[in-house]
């Protein structure tokens, strides 16, 4: 563009290195943020004509242009790039060119500082919206594996050594109710963020009678972020609310990936993977690796360094910086890598298949001590008695029946007592109904 937005006829000459070095990668990045931005200046435009600042017919007018400039960025007609300073000035440029100098009055009662908020906050919301629909798909393939596999025995470990006999039903059950909590987290920041920064301006207000309630609610917020200076100072403090709702189900697909990486060894052999999710070695023909869960492992790391990115920024005092600009690098990167990695998890969980003879065969004597030991408790032998009872008399050459083991587990969520119901209710609680043995809301 040939002059940007804060430039006067009277000021210096821009050197170019220098603006290129502000502007840093926030046309790219703007790429992400530029539906939201658009939703949100044709709000402003109906809360202008609300109180007077814009006629009816100018309002109708700019919005009509504003779609045209939503369908023509989405269709890839309009190309957001070097030509702009960044996508606000992109939009205004577009209405100017458009619309002459009704164009240039889009930014009344507005400033940048604002406008990347709001568009920020609807992004994240976005985002939010995005991780609970995945989180619920992922806890339920977990709860449809947990009740058809419900008593299949396999070890338990503790410690990577052989504990217990367990089952798959309480492996699978674990994540199933993992990720309910992980869609509890992330409804809980999205009803935190949700609170509409627009009508703040620079963090100090304007001296117009803007209608900030009706704008929140044009675009679906539900309350006005109230304090225009913390509309600046909460930037980056939401984004990492949101990254680390994001990190809770990354970290329970890393220990997923962990499991599945052990339990499909040859050592262990467990667990099959579903082929798509394999690859082959480029030079061992004998090789099928894990890949997919290799690389789903990794992804945590992606939105922990996002986080500490946007943790080491915030040192700041009080208003707008400059440096908030660099946290939505580290926003947009950590979601789009978290939310790519949670698509892929449903398919890889429903394509799981158990070795069930493997995992019995892995069930040793010695890993029924606790049973005998607790036995013994319960006939009134003091348990640390039992316990030593227990571990001198194992029977490595005993055959204990593992189902009558699981059985007897009647704990509340043990073995014997999965309360499978109790995790789909919590689940139902939180996103809404689902059939039982179903992938999908009612």
């Amino acid at each position: 563009m040939s002059k940007y937005l804060w430039q006067s006829d009277a000021d210096a000459q821009i050197d170019q290195t220098i603006m290129e070095f502000m502007a840093g990668e926030d046309i790219v990045l703007d790429r992400e943020l530029f539906p939201f931005d658009i939703r949100a200046t044709a709000a402003h435009v109906r809360g202008l004509e609300r109180i007077d600042i814009l006629s009816s017919d100018e309002s109708a007018n700019l919005c009509a242009l504003l779609d045209e400039l939503l369908q023509e960025f989405t269709a890839g007609n309009f190309i957001l790039d070097e030509r702009f300073e960044d996508g606000h000035s992109a939009i205004e440029a577009f209405l100017t060119e458009r619309a002459g100098k009704l164009g240039a009055r889009v930014h009344t009662g507005r400033s940048r500082n604002d406008q990347v908020a709001v568009a920020t906050r609807l992004f994240m919301k976005d985002c939010l919206h995005q991780a609970i629909e995945l989180n619920a798909e992922i806890a339920l393939s977990f709860l449809s594996l947990a009740e058809l596999h419900a008593t299949v025995p396999m070890p338990g470990y503790t410690h990577l050594q052989r504990a217990v006999p367990s089952s798959v039903g309480l492996w699978m059950g674990s994540f199933a109710e993992a990720f309910t909590d992980n869609l509890a987290f992330a409804r809980r920041v999205l009803e935190l963020i949700d609170s509409s920064p627009l009508g703040t301006a620079a963090g100090y207000g304007v001296n117009l009678p803007l209608d900030r309630d009706f704008v929140a609610a044009e675009l679906g917020f539900g309350r006005i972020q109230v304090n225009p200076m913390y509309a600046q100072n909460s930037r980056g403090k939401y984004e990492i609310m949101v990254l680390q709702a994001l990190l809770h189900s990354m970290q329970d697909v890393r220990r997923l990936a962990w499991d599945l990486s052990l339990f499909t060894t040859s050592e262990f052999d467990f667990v099959s993977l579903p082929e798509q999710y394999t690859t082959g070695s480029s030079m061992m023909p004998n090789k099928s690796n894990p890949d997919v869960v290799e690389l789903l492992r990794g992804r945590a790391a992606t939105i922990e360094a996002a986080i500490v990115e946007i943790q080491a920024t915030l040192s700041l005092p009080s208003g707008y910086q400059r440096d908030l600009q660099l946290t939505k690098a580290p926003l947009i990167r950590g979601t789009g890598s978290a939310l790519q990695a949670l698509a892929i998890v449903p398919g890889l969980v429903n394509g799981l298949e158990f070795k069930q003879e493997n995992m019995l065969a892995a069930i040793t004597p010695e890993m029924f001590a606790t049973d005998s030991a607790l036995t013994n408790a319960v006939a009134g032998v003091p348990f640390r008695e039992a316990y030593l009872m227990a571990k001198q008399n194992m029977d490595e050459k005993a055959q204990p029946d593992v189902q009558e083991s699981l059985a007897r587990r009647i704990s509340p969520g043990a073995c014997g007592d999965l309360q499978l119901d109790l995790i789909r209710l919590r689940l139902e609680d939180e996103y809404g109904p689902v059939k039982p043995g179903s992938d999908s809301r009612t």
